[in-house]
């Protein structure tokens, strides 16, 4: 059997707390529905962490003559009934015409109250759903592809501070990642990280060399002290992991 879903759903000032678990979406389940215009926190990817509640804005518009309840959007993926634990907060239906809503939606993703798995992090699918009045329903496939990922983190540290110009500055850093399991950040090895520096009174950073951390994570590397500025690194992310960036490190040149 697939995941069950937990879902507190507040429409209407009113909240209701209940379980589902549906077949993966395949059209309309019940019919008499229509689910457009659906939008998933802009379109952006969901970044995790360990400990911190997530909000992820969503959107859609539904259009129905029957009389319903609980309409959500929601992430799945697989050839069963997997779903993305999540709450789920709707608003009252705002109304575009005669039997036509748009709804506002938010998913909260809180790794600290629900037993996440890392093999989670990556492409999930939207569907759309709504339960009707005296039961039924309808739970469309929205063609859309949303990425949650574990969240990552750098350190830096640039020495000497200060230096001599035209001497060597050695640039270290560490990369760990959201262990959504364990709930701690763990080594994140081999990462291609880019280093970047920003000159004492410039506004922007600049690109100065790429370097692979290594299997522990580890980043380190040396460049020439010509100017006084701010050193820092960068990770891109990939389809599991969120990007980051660390704090600026100033040396002062003399």
């Amino acid at each position: 059997m697939g995941k069950q879903l937990w879902r507190v759903v507040v429409a209407g000032g009113a909240a209701a707390v209940f379980t589902a678990v549906s077949a993966v979406p395949a059209g309309a389940a019940e019919g008499g529905v229509s689910f457009t215009r659906v939008q998933v926190n802009g379109s952006k990817p969901i970044v995790i962490g360990v400990s911190k509640e997530v909000a992820a804005p969503a959107s859609f518009r539904m259009a129905t003559t029957h009389k319903w309840k609980w309409p959500a959007v929601f992430l799945y993926r697989g050839g069963k009934s997997d779903r993305l634990w999540h709450a789920i907060e709707t608003s009252d239906c705002i109304k575009v015409s005669s039997g036509v809503c748009d709804i506002n939606e938010t998913m909260y993703f809180d790794p600290s109250i629900w037993a996440m798995h890392n093999s989670e992090a990556g492409a999930w699918k939207v569907a759309a759903e709504v339960s009707f009045e005296g039961g039924g329903g309808d739970t469309d496939d929205e063609g859309l592809t949303v990425y949650v990922k574990r969240n990552s983190r750098l350190t830096v540290n640039a020495s000497p501070e200060p230096a001599s110009k035209d001497r060597t500055i050695t640039v270290t850093g560490k990369v760990t990642r959201a262990n959504w399991e364990t709930r701690k950040y763990a080594s994140y090895g081999g990462r291609l990280v880019s280093l970047q520096f920003k000159p004492a009174g410039v506004a922007s950073y600049t690109t100065v060399k790429k370097v692979y951390a290594n299997g522990s994570g580890d980043l380190r590397t040396t460049v020439k002290a010509s100017k006084t500025g701010t050193w820092r690194w960068v990770y891109y992310g990939n389809t599991t992991t969120g990007p980051s960036t660390s704090s600026g490190d100033n040396v002062v040149v003399k």
